[in-house]
């Protein structure tokens, strides 16, 4: 069974709708893109028209591919005095010349919307917050939508990135799920990947996972977009992977939506803790 990510992601939007509505001011967030990446561009697109629609006012602030490390600082220093934005978002990744992580710390922990500072980052993994990185929280949120279960269950993450692996462990594991944390040091990594109920794969690598990888049953939720010959690809293999498994994330439409709409599920709520 395909598990489709834009239909959980509409009904998302349509809860966000009704709470900026609720709302004494317009939330506003504000995403900061360094030019040089065709598919960053994209996703902040994609990021405004989801704003649109859901009542909030987006920011966009392009900076040139050869902006300074101290540029992009300024930037968001500016952006974090301004009272009108509620949420920032730095788009990933960076050209090579630029830290992120540094960046990402200049942001006002109140105004980081996708989680990363380490303050914010400090309180998921210390089970302090309800705030959680866009995507992590967005399959959450598909699988609740489809009633899938995650209680008990013995899940494979395949990926340690702060945005995605480490994040999405957390929330699993705040779930009573028996987590299993993979990366590229992992040794028999087809073997361990495939004892998983669940297997979340970000790994950025073109159709990576085959039948091999995958449980009899699995669930499997594929986090990777790779962009080939004008094709996009899952780290997946979907077609060898599909018959195998009890339920699949399609890419695209699968996880992207979601990840958007919990951009927005996020803006929100800092919005509405500002307010108070």
């Amino acid at each position: 069974m395909i598990l489709d990510g834009k239909s959980v992601a509409e009904g998302i939007k349509q809860g966000v709708k009704a709470r900026v509505a609720r709302l004494p001011i317009i939330p506003c967030l504000a995403c900061i893109v360094v030019e040089g990446d065709g598919a960053s561009e994209i996703y902040v697109s994609s990021k405004v028209r989801a704003c649109e629609e859901c009542g909030i006012t987006s920011q966009v602030v392009k900076l040139p591919a050869k902006t300074t490390q101290s540029q992009l600082e300024r930037t968001i220093a500016k952006l974090n005095r301004d009272n009108n934005v509620n949420a920032i978002l730095l788009q990933l990744p960076l050209p090579k010349h630029l830290d992120a992580t540094a960046a990402i710390e200049k942001i006002k922990p109140s105004k980081d919307v996708d989680c990363l500072t380490a303050l914010n980052l400090g309180r998921l993994f210390a089970g302090q917050s309800r705030f959680a990185p866009c995507t992590a929280n967005g399959i959450i949120k598909l699988l609740d939508a489809n009633s899938l279960q995650i209680e008990g269950k013995q899940v494979v993450v395949i990926g340690r990135s702060l945005l995605v692996g480490r994040s999405v462990a957390t929330l699993l594991e705040k779930r009573n799920a028996t987590v299993t944390l993979c990366h590229s040091k992992t040794q028999d990594l087809a073997k361990v990947a495939s004892q998983a109920d669940i297997l979340i794969v970000a790994i950025g690598k073109d159709r990576f996972i085959t039948a091999d990888y995958v449980k009899e049953g699995a669930i499997v939720v594929d986090v990777g977009i790779n962009r080939l010959n004008g094709k996009i690809y899952g780290d997946v293999d979907y077609e060898s992977v599909k018959d195998k498994c009890a339920f699949i994330t399609p890419v695209p439409g699968g996880v992207g939506p979601l990840t958007v709409a919990s951009l927005m599920e996020n803006t929100v709520a800092l919005a509405e803790k500002q307010e108070m």
